[in-house]
């Protein structure tokens, strides 16, 4: 398993696969406003990937590797930053 929580932050370690998508989204369900440290990850699976765009966690590390860095987590940084569009644009 790649994802585990400890000391009030989720760990995505390693290689996460889509069976990591449910373990993460228990994490984020259960305990609101948990940090996401993502310093030890190397690959990521698009089910992971959707959770945290769900979620929007507060990133406590982002990844090394750059293409993950900056196709994924740099932008779940700027949306989870920037304001939400209000809910009649879709009306």
């Amino acid at each position: 398993m790649s994802v585990r929580c400890e000391g009030g932050i989720v760990f995505l370690e390693s290689r996460c696969g889509a069976e990591d998508a449910e373990a993460l989204l228990v994490a984020l369900a259960e305990s609101p406003g948990i940090a996401v440290n993502a310093s030890a990850l190397t690959r990521l699976h698009l089910a992971v990937a959707q959770v945290l765009l769900a979620f929007r966690p507060p990133i406590a590390a982002r990844p090394a590797d750059a293409a993950l860095d900056e196709t994924i987590f740099a932008p779940l940084i700027e949306a989870s930053t920037s304001a939400l569009p209000s809910a009649d644009i879709c009306a």
